[in-house]
């Protein structure tokens, strides 16, 4: 939300960004889900445990080819190879834009905590069924995904800025250079400086985000 400003109305990489209500939305949905993306290595986080066996077996497949919790999947590697194929398949298929609009979008509710965590598939039903609404809805209105690419590899690089500022750092020039960037400074991952302060600025910014650039007065109803 925050680089809408900044990108509107503007063409870069042969793509034009002319952007309504719907993309900004769809735009901050995928970036949101994109930015859980890289820690589908690690067993236990939110991305692995979204879509059951499916993600557990990816996630077992990307530790192991990326090295492990916080290697390659948290490098500009990784966010540029997810970029590149998410690209390909939205100039490729408008059928696999929309199934991977609708795992992204899961993936971000998820995140947030949406459905019971006391029942895994009431929780599961839940998610699916606000994904689909989300999702037919972006659908019906006609939104443009041709930067879909461009907002995957944008949300996996805000992960890593995320981290970076956490005490166990990442390696975000991984292959060729492993040293962790940032760790041992920063805070605790969940701990009491991303509770009460992280989150708190971050929900504000959204809000804020949501008043400046939506144009209110034409999108609500007159009565």
């Amino acid at each position: 939300m925050a680089v809408v400003p900044l990108v509107q109305g503007t063409e870069f990489l042969g793509l034009s960004f002319h952007l309504g209500p719907g993309e900004i939305i769809a735009g901050s949905l995928v970036c949101a889900g994109a930015a859980l993306l890289p820690d589908v290595d690690h067993k236990s986080a939110t991305v692995t445990k979204t879509y059951g066996k499916a993600t557990e077996i990816l996630s077992d497949i990307l530790s192991w080819a990326f090295g492990g919790h916080r290697m390659g999947t948290h490098s500009f590697f990784f966010a540029v190879l997810m970029g590149v194929i998410v690209q390909a398949l939205a100039l490729w298929s408008e059928l696999a834009v929309q199934i991977f609009v609708f795992l992204l979008i899961g993936i971000a509710l998820q995140g947030l905590g949406f459905g019971m965590d006391k029942n895994r598939t009431a929780s599961g039903v839940i998610n699916a069924l606000a994904t689909a609404a989300i999702t037919l809805t972006l659908y019906s209105v006609g939104v443009n995904y041709t930067w879909l690419g461009l907002a995957v590899a944008f949300g996996i690089v805000l992960h890593f800025f995320g981290d970076m500022i956490t005490k166990m750092g990442v390696p975000i020039f991984w292959p060729f250079w492993k040293k962790r960037i940032g760790q041992g400074q920063g805070f605790a991952t969940n701990g009491p400086v991303e509770q009460k302060v992280v989150t708190p600025l971050l929900t504000i910014g959204v809000i804020i985000g949501s008043i400046y650039l939506f144009d209110w007065p034409n999108i609500l109803p007159d009565h």
